[in-house]
C-alpha cells in the first residue's frame, strides 16, 4: 500500500525552495517508489510505495532473468513513473541494483523498463548503493555517532561503517534475502534443524568473507557501533515488534531491539507455517517467505560482531538518490 507522509513539509524559505522529485528503485525482490520534496538540506517524503515483482526468481542457477519477472518489473516501473509524474514530480530517476548488475541478460530488462517508464535506467554499483545508503541514514541526526548500517536487499547486502557522519568502510556482499532463499530453501513448516542450518551458513559466510575486511576497522573505533537497518527487512521487523501493519515512520524508527529480542522474533516467526506468517501483524503477505532469511541475517551480524542493539532507519539509498 502507498504511504503518504503524515508530516507535510513546512513552508520553504525563499532560499530553500523545494523541488518535487521521484526515484524508482528496481531491486531483486521488489520495485519501490519514493516521491518527495527536496531541498539542499532535506528530503520530505510525499508518497512511498512498493510492489514485489521477485525479479530474482530462478536467477541464481542460470544468472539469467526470467521473462515474466522482467515484464512484471517493467510494467510496475511504468505505473510508478506515471504515478510520480501525476504527483507533480519534475524529475523521475530510475535506478537498478543487484539483479541488474549480475544478470547476463540485463540489457533485456533495461530496455523493457525504459520503454515502459519513458526514462533512462541507471545500474548502480555496489559501492554506489552503499554510499547512498550511508548518506540517507546519516541525514538523520540520531545517527551521527558510530553506526554499522545494513541495507539488506534481495540479492546483496551493503555494510557501511561510519562515525561522526564519516564513512570508514563500505562493501556490497552477495548476501540477500532472495539469493539466500533460492540457494537454501526453507521447508514449510520450517523446522528447528533448518534454522540451525541457516545460522551455520550465515556464521560461516560472515566469518570467511565479512569479518576479515570489516573486523579490523570495527575494532579500531573508540566505541561499539549500533546496528542500523534500512530497507524492507528492517522496517518489517520493527512493525512485527509493534504488532502493527501501519507504516508510521516515527514509531518504526523509535524501536530498539536487544539481540535477545531480535532472536525471539526470529524464532517465533521461524516456527510458523507460511500461511500463518502471512497473518502476523507487520508482515506483508507477499514477503512472508523472504522475511525469515532477512531477520536471520540481522541476527547473525549482531552475533558475529557482538553489537549491543538494533535500530531502524526509514531513510536509505532512495533519499540520497533524490538529491540533484
Amino acid at each position: 500500500m502507498p504511504h503518504r507522509s503524515s508530516n507535510p513539509p513546512s513552508p520553504a524559505r525563499p532560499s530553500a525552495v523545494a523541488q518535487r522529485r521521484a526515484v524508482i528503485d528496481i531491486g531483486t525482490n521488489s520495485v519501490k517508489l519514493l516521491v518527495a520534496d527536496v531541498t539542499a538540506d532535506d528530503v520530505v517524503p510525499v508518497l512511498e510505495t512498493s510492489r514485489q515483482t521477485r525479479l530474482g526468481q530462478g536467477f541464481y542457477e542460470t544468472h539469467r532473468l526470467l521473462q515474466k519477472p522482467i515484464l512484471d518489473t517493467a510494467r510496475t516501473a511504468g505505473e510508478f513513473a506515471a504515478r510520480a509524474r501525476a504527483e507533480g514530480a519534475a524529475h523521475v530517476r530510475i535506478i537498478a541494483t543487484s539483479a541488474a548488475r549480475d544478470a547476463l541478460n540485463a540489457a533485456e530488462l533495461i530496455a523493457a523498463i525504459e520503454e515502459a517508464a519513458h526514462g533512462k535506467v541507471e545500474v548502480i554499483t555496489g559501492d554506489q548503493e552503499a554510499d547512498w545508503a550511508f548518506a540517507g541514514v546519516v541525514s538523520d541526526p540520531r545517527f551521527a555517532h558510530a553506526v554499522l548500517i545494513l541495507d539488506i536487499g534481495g540479492g546483496s547486502t551493503e555494510f557501511i561503517l561510519g562515525e561522526e557522519r564519516r564513512s570508514l568502510f563500505r562493501h556490497s556482499y552477495k548476501l540477500g534475502t532472495v539469493r539466500t532463499l533460492e540457494k537454501h530453501p526453507i521447508p514449510d513448516p520450517p523446522t528447528a534443524a533448518s534454522l540451525a542450518a541457516y545460522r551455520e551458513h550465515l556464521d560461516t559466510f560472515l566469518a570467511d568473507q565479512v569479518e576479515p575486511q570489516l573486523g579490523p576497522v570495527l575494532r579500531a573505533l573508540h566505541q561499539r557501533p549500533v546496528l542500523v537497518g534500512t530497507g524492507g527487512t528492517a522496517s518489517i521487523l520493527s512493525r512485527v515488534h509493534l504488532a502493527t501493519d501501519a507504516f508510521e515512520r516515527d514509531a518504526i524508527e523509535a524501536v530498539r531491539l536487544k539481540p535477545s529480542e531480535l532472536t525471539a522474533h526470529l524464532e517465533n516467526l521461524w516456527m510458523l507455517p507460511l500461511e500463518a506468517r502471512r497473518k502476523v501483524p507487520g508482515v506483508p503477505a507477499e514477503r512472508a517467505d523472504v522475511i525469515l532469511p532477512g531477520i536471520a541475517i540481522l541476527e547473525a551480524i549482531l552475533r558475529q560482531f557482538a553489537l549491543p542493539e538494533f535500530q531502524v532507519s526509514t531513510r536509505g539509498l532512495r533519499f540520497a538518490a533524490l538529491k540533484p
